[in-house]
């Protein structure tokens, strides 16, 4: 079963991900976010701006100013960024019919599914911000050794890193 992010959640990741790959250095631009991860300008600061109301990151105006992450990278998960971004681990409806379940308190799939969604949510809570940066670089850099198998479609790096 595929899982993916939407643009949100993706985007969410992206400019979380320039973040942590600049911790400790000057606040970074929106457009120098914008031009290292590939994504558009007039989303990414939609983007920018939840992730500063959620607590992640903050922002200072001005010619010196910019985005920081809130807290080391070590300190942020993956799931602190997706899941208010996606909001895919809290459905508020029956996953068998997308709308309110027949049965009052609990479908025939309600209880197997929130123990997967569980999982998975354990499984981004393990990942933290400095991780996923390391592994940006170790990938930038043709020294990353995947534990998975790779794409099966050939995937171009795609910004330009700074």
């Amino acid at each position: 079963m595929p899982v993916t992010l939407g643009k949100h959640g993706d985007y969410a990741i992206r400019a979380s991900l320039d973040l942590a790959r600049h911790w400790g250095g000057e606040p970074r631009k929106a457009r120098e976010i914008a031009v290292s991860m590939d994504i558009p300008p007039g989303f990414l600061k939609t983007i920018l701006a939840e992730l500063v109301s959620q607590g992640l990151l903050t922002s200072t105006a001005g010619p010196n100013g910019g985005y920081r992450l809130k807290r080391p990278p070590e300190e942020i998960t993956v799931l602190d960024v997706v899941e208010p971004a996606e909001r895919f681990l809290s459905p508020t409806k029956c996953i068998l019919r997308g709308g309110p379940c027949d049965w009052s308190d609990a479908c025939p799939i309600h209880d197997t599914w929130c123990t997967a969604q569980k999982a998975f949510a354990d499984s981004l809570d393990a990942v933290n911000l400095a991780q996923l940066a390391r592994v940006d670089h170790d990938i930038e850099h043709g020294i990353h050794i995947s534990i998975e198998p790779a794409h099966p479609e050939s995937t171009t790096r795609r910004g330009n890193r700074l």
